[in-house]
């Protein structure tokens, strides 16, 4: 049987996970900081977790596990029921009662839940995990990912936004990707529901309208009526979705049309305060632009929402978050107010590799290889192996004896800079031989002044 892999996995080398490593440190120092603490939390959560957390299309997206035991006897008939009633959609504990995580969020929310009364708020976290989501394969979309989440509970501030903002800032800057940091609020989303007949429209509303960049207006238009929308709610989501220009323009412009709505005032008011932060002018040239067809439709958000994609290169967003003033209410812990941003790593390596971003130094771990030229060089190689791992360079012996061509291949294959050959002569005279790779350059030095030798 030929191997594979299934759809949506991939398997990483040693140049991919090291690529892979620069990333998730340059997330986690800047996480750090900012003063968040790390976390992590099970693979698998209990599907009531999970199930009705992301909207209607967020659970069709949710990997299901199987129950154990279902291959007994006395459980097989029973288990051709229940299967009938999972593909219809619904969910059967004597088939499945547990799920893959789907994101960072919700676990965390659960995970704040159930410790509640031994936690100092407000809490600061952040966690770089996989995730998992039953989703179609295409480029930048897979089904096992990576997300590196920074969230805060426990406090109503804005200055919450602000700091996560800055850190979407100060990593991007740090990994060279330039970016389009796009934010919303979805007190303005619940303003245009208020517009189009009431709060209960909004997922109606904002399920399409998160479509939008990758279907367009037409077929958003479509959907909007076959969720019940007419003729002049249809057309004030379309003046909505219209508004263009710099963020004054915008807010001049959104502040026209659902200005007289409360909440919609307060959604004006949140997105102003996250401009202006760092200094009154900088509403003009902002690195932070103001995206009113931003909805992110998952139902938890409810107030700042943000969205970051990246620019000079084809890609979905490789960055998310907002606000989420109730997430807990979700586990019987109400009223604890959080905000969130999420990274995609794999999207975000993607960008990288594509406009060649990865620094060369990422290339080479080991620095120097050792000759194998029988037993007694090969021990005193090792002793000299083990003095430059003391003084931390990457060392290594071929653990072969070889013909030279064979372990000079190996350094050349392998992206091994130096080797140090050591051989009858060099274990008399007590001396080895350093030779450059690329530069070809070879010099002989005393064994005893190597620890001090400068491979650069």
């Amino acid at each position: 049987m030929k191997p594979t892999l299934p759809q949506g996995t991939r398997d990483f080398n040693a140049v991919t996970i090291r690529r892979r490593n620069y990333i998730f440190d340059t997330i986690k120092n800047v996480f750090e900081l900012y003063g968040f603490q790390p976390l992590e939390t099970p693979a698998m959560e209990n599907i009531d977790t999970l199930m009705g957390k992301y909207g209607e299309e967020g659970d069709k997206l949710l990997f299901k596990i199987l129950n154990n035991g279902l291959d007994r006897p006395e459980k097989q008939e029973q288990a051709k029921q229940d299967f009938e009633k999972v593909l219809g959609g619904k969910n059967v504990e004597g088939i499945t009662e547990r799920a893959l995580r789907y994101d960072l969020t919700i676990p965390f929310a659960r995970y704040v839940a159930m410790n509640y009364g031994q936690l100092n708020f407000p809490f600061k976290r952040y966690q770089v995990q996989p995730v998992w989501r039953a989703d179609r394969p295409q480029k930048g979309r897979y089904r096992e990912f990576y997300q590196c989440d920074a969230d805060v509970v426990g406090s109503n501030s804005l200055l919450n936004e602000v700091e996560l903002l800055n850190i979407y800032k100060d990593v991007f800057k740090t990994l060279n990707i330039d970016v389009e940091i796009k934010i919303n609020n979805r007190k303005i989303l619940s303003a245009l529901a208020e517009l189009c007949g009431g709060n209960e429209r909004i997922t109606d509303i904002t399920v399409p309208i998160d479509k939008l960049d990758k279907i367009g207006w037409d077929k958003v238009k479509a959907e909007l009526e076959d969720r019940g929308l007419q003729g002049l709610q249809i057309k004030l989501i379309e003046d909505y979705i219209s508004i263009e220009g710099d963020n004054t323009t915008k807010l001049d412009a959104i502040r026209s049309l659902i200005g007289e709505i409360e909440i919609g005032r307060q959604g004006i008011k949140e997105l102003e305060y996250l401009l202006n932060y760092n200094s009154p002018s900088t509403i003009h040239h902002s690195p932070f632009t103001i995206d009113f067809t931003l909805a992110r439709g998952l139902n938890y958000y409810t107030g700042t929402i943000i969205e970051v994609k990246a620019l000079n290169v084809r890609m979905g967003s490789i960055g998310g978050g907002g606000r989420y003033d109730d997430l807990t209410g979700l586990f019987n812990v109400p009223d604890l107010p959080g905000v969130g941003i999420s990274f995609g790593v794999d999207r975000m390596y993607d960008v990288m590799e594509e406009l060649k971003l990865f620094p060369d130094s990422l290339k080479n771990n080991t620095e120097v290889l050792f000759f194998n030229l029988g037993e007694a060089e090969s021990k005193a190689a090792y002793n000299l192996l083990q003095l430059l791992r003391s003084n931390n360079v990457k060392a290594e012996i071929y653990t072969e004896q070889s013909k030279f061509d064979k372990q000079f291949k190996y350094a050349e294959r392998n992206n091994i800079p130096y080797v140090i050959i050591i051989g009858s002569k060099e274990l008399e005279t007590n001396t080895c031989v350093i030779k450059n790779i690329q530069s070809g350059k070879q010099e002989t030095i005393a064994q005893e002044v190597l620890a001090s030798f400068s491979f650069q």
